[in-house]
């Protein structure tokens, strides 16, 4: 008889806490809440399954990196902000540094080859490819009610190349002369044209058409690509960022942005990294399609930034129903303009959905909070999505476990 999602969690923290705990307390001494939490992650999460081996290999041999890996899910759970404070923490802290995987202090590799593995694991997509099976492995078989889809702000200390402003033309002798003014022109039509003619009116049947979207817009032509092709479309580059708050008032950061898909129960499921400047509304259709790959869910739940005709149809095409919130202009507390579709109204029903999209805003806190999403050190973008994605890791672990209490 196969297993439903909630016994398989209730029989995995069964065996945590009536048999692995236990153990390893009798071996390590009394383990501590972030101990407990680490141990659950790395029992958690397959990362011996797409650690690479040297095992074999021509030359000197490489540090373990399955150890090394391991040390950096530590880090997020452990919330280290640099990676001296991990090595730190390993050396004086015996139990943390058995759980990673070395028994004796001099076993820990230097803070270059912490680095390097860094490096490696960032150019791979290690972290993304734990998380996407992570995943698979514990939601594909659950039906997902709703979806939540928003964007965070990630500050790098990086820096990137200005775009130079035009030179201005020099002066030359022709222009340095005053030009002699035209005369002013009469109103009215032009001699010999039809505009004070009064025009047939033309009726069009069933209605008047709609403007048809621009051909080169991305959201078109997100429409007829891969997922491979519209992630690789996506600019990554380090930029300036700009976006308006729930009050109103402006916001700039240096840096990047993070996409999230948050299933119910504040589980991330997906994760996309673009340049700040990216408008959200430009990778709603590659997180769309590569949520409904790895999962089966009915609602997607999106603010006013995702107000548009191509993601709703696309959202609508992939079996799923759109519950997006209409576009309003806010001018501040004493002045509010209305929209400029005052008939799209949300539905008592969809409003009541509506309010579960809140749960993305609570994943991007505990990201930035607890695992690491504030503390980014690392200059570009595939480390930055790495170092996230460890972070997320270590958050999908502790909710998916929180089912379960």
């Amino acid at each position: 008889m196969k297993l439903t999602l909630r016994q398989q969690l209730t029989q995995f923290g069964h065996v945590l806490q009536s048999a692995l705990f236990p153990a390893l307390e009798e071996e390590l001494g009394e383990l501590g809440e972030p101990a407990k939490r680490l141990i659950a992650s790395l029992e958690m999460i397959p990362l011996a399954r797409f650690v690479p081996s040297a095992r074999g290999w021509i030359g000197r041999p490489s540090k373990d990196r399955l150890a090394i890996a391991s040390a950096f899910v530590a880090k997020a759970v452990y919330g280290f902000g640099l990676t001296r404070q991990l090595l730190d923490a390993l050396e004086r802290d015996a139990q943390l540094r058995r759980i990673c995987g070395w028994r004796e202090a001099w076993q820990i590799p230097s803070e270059s080859t912490f680095s390097r593995a860094f490096d490696e694991f960032a150019q791979m997509e290690l972290p993304q490819f734990v998380h996407e099976a992570l995943i698979r492995e514990t939601q594909q078989d659950r039906l997902i009610g709703h979806i939540a889809r928003d964007s965070t702000a990630i500050e790098a200390r990086e820096r990137f190349p200005e775009t130079a402003s035009p030179a201005a033309p020099e002066k030359t002798a022709a222009s340095a002369t005053p030009a002699v003014p035209e005369p002013p022109r009469k109103r009215g039509p032009k001699k010999g044209s039809q505009q004070g003619k009064r025009r047939p009116h033309k009726r069009h049947k069933g209605g008047k058409p709609k403007p048809a979207l621009p051909e080169g817009a991305r959201l078109h032509q997100q429409r007829s690509m891969s997922l491979p092709e519209m992630l690789q479309d996506l600019p990554k580059d380090c930029s300036i960022g700009v976006k308006t708050s729930s009050k109103g008032y402006t916001q700039h950061w240096r840096g990047y942005k993070l996409h999230l898909d948050v299933a119910d129960g504040q589980i991330p499921i997906s994760a996309v990294l673009t340049a700040a400047k990216l408008h959200d509304s430009q990778v709603a259709i590659p997180l769309m399609t590569m949520t409904s790959q790895r999962v089966t869910y009915c609602y997607d739940l999106m603010d006013a930034a995702y107000d548009a005709a191509h993601i709703l149809d696309h959202s609508r095409q992939c079996g799923h129903v759109p519950i997006v919130d209409p576009v309003q202009h806010y001018h501040g507390p004493e002045s509010f303009v209305p929209p400029k579709n005052p008939n799209r109204q949300l539905s008592w029903a969809e409003e009541e959905r509506y309010k579960e999209r809140t749960m993305v805003e609570r994943v991007n806190a505990r990201l930035k909070d607890e695992f690491g999403g504030r503390t980014v050190r690392v200059r570009g973008a595939a480390k930055v999505m790495a170092h996230l994605m460890f972070g997320v890791l270590a958050l999908t672990v502790d909710q998916i476990l929180k089912l379960v209490q």
